[in-house]
């Protein structure tokens, strides 16, 4: 794959993420994409806090940026996929994010079949050796027709 075709496709799965009304309202922004992987980040928010006492992010917040990051990754694949949906996506929360900490999620779409793509994503915060949750899941592909 030439390096051209590299570029257009992850600027297609950056136009993709950021036209996503809820992405652009949890406040995502793309870190980095490239060949089947993402990382997009998710600044503290007053709004995102589901537990006022302790100031924890919601897990529906972080379950939302672990499931676009893993939409990118699927969608900077070089399978050139030009459309993807979350077909199944299991995740483990292994602990609260610190309060006033960004979340950063990192994605890696490494198997793709014909109609479906596969991915494994971490979430952590200020702390990158104790991750606040892990995934994986499945996205269907669609791809252009020659």
């Amino acid at each position: 794959m030439s390096d051209s075709q590299a570029i257009r496709r992850e600027k297609i799965a950056r136009q993709f993420i950021e036209a996503i009304p809820h992405a652009k309202e949890l406040g995502m922004k793309v870190i980095e994409i490239a060949d089947g992987k993402a990382v997009i980040a998710m600044a503290y928010d007053p709004r995102l806090v589901g537990d006022p006492e302790t100031g924890v992010v919601h897990g529906g917040a972080v379950s939302a940026l672990m499931d676009t990051c893993a939409g990118a990754a699927v969608m900077a694949h070089p399978a050139a996929a030009i459309a993807t949906a979350t077909l199944d996506l299991r995740i483990d929360y292994m602990r609260p994010a610190k309060p006033g900490e960004t979340i950063t999620a990192t994605a890696e779409c490494y198997h793709v079949t014909r109609s479906i793509a596969f991915v494994r994503a971490t979430a952590v915060d200020g702390d990158p050796e104790r991750p606040v949750a892990a995934a994986t899941g499945a996205f269907t592909i669609e791809r252009a027709k020659p």
